[in-house]
């Protein structure tokens, strides 16, 4: 996105967008039922493959790591077991959790994760939001040096910098949530789309995956609000935001959740 263009920031959850459950359940059918504007959402996303390509924008050393962890692309899913006690859908915190802990105590587990593992938390919310928050907390210190009798000369920001950093800082952090991680503490790792053939079994890519109990743990994603001329505009959500590699000029974000907070807090 150009330095000098006027971004749009969309992080609406169904707390932030400040709507009763009755409204928020109609806002909800009428999304589902709009192609158009949930094509609005999808049309760049880090987490969906289909929409991101299966890349992860900037091609960069810190991405090439993120991904080396996350989804490697050398990665072959094994060969089933028979049955496993635990298969969890979604590689997000949720799953992870799940898979890991439950492998812990000796169950046969198998997750699946359609494309990033680490989910929200490592890709697209927590970790990068407050990578970015730590270089915008120096920026603050500084602006605030004079009442601690420290005078400077001001402050320059190089936003590239702060995004490669944060990208740094990401790859680093994968190593936690990463397929060869949950291999080595006995987790079958899957990439790829789940899909129910009946109550006990699972597709995967072509494989059969029988089980005795599953969690689905697939998460949430942002959704464009049926905002009048939102269609003809470029936007931005969680999802897509961190891959910026040069500071708008001005950011509107809409939605006041977690997320929304901190984007606002960070880049202002």
């Amino acid at each position: 996105m150009p330095g000098d263009s006027v971004a749009t920031a969309l992080s609406t959850d169904s707390e932030s967008l400040g709507a009763p459950p009755s409204a928020l359940g109609s806002l909800v059918r009428l999304m589902q039922t709009a192609q158009a504007e949930m094509d609005l959402t999808r049309r760049s996303s880090l987490l969906d493959p289909a929409a991101s390509g299966g890349l992860v924008a900037p091609a960069d050393q810190a991405n090439e790591e993120l991904v080396a962890r996350v989804h490697p692309p050398s990665w072959r899913n094994p060969e089933p077991a028979a049955k496993y006690d635990l298969v969890v859908i979604g590689g997000g915190t949720a799953g992870l959790v799940s898979a890991m802990g439950s492998a812990g105590l000796g169950a046969r587990v198998a997750l699946i994760e359609r494309h990033l593992l680490g989910g929200d938390c490592l890709n697209t919310g927590c970790v990068p939001s407050k990578a970015i928050l730590r270089s915008a907390r120096a920026v603050g210190d500084i602006r605030r040096a004079t009442s601690l009798g420290v005078t400077t000369d001001g402050v320059a920001i190089d936003f590239g910098t702060v995004m490669r950093r944060m990208r740094q800082r990401r790859a680093a952090i994968a190593r936690h949530d990463s397929a060869d991680r949950l291999q080595a503490n006995g987790v079958d790792v899957f990439f790829g789309d789940a899909g129910f053939a009946d109550q006990r079994t699972l597709v995967v890519d072509g494989q059969r995956v029988h089980f005795r109990r599953a969690v689905i743990a697939t998460g949430g994603r942002p959704i464009a609000p049926p905002v009048p001329g939102l269609d003809a505009v470029p936007f931005l959500t969680n999802e897509t935001i961190f891959s910026l590699t040069e500071l708008p000029r001005r950011l509107l974000v809409i939605g006041a959740g977690p997320i929304g907070c901190e984007l606002a807090q960070a880049f202002a």
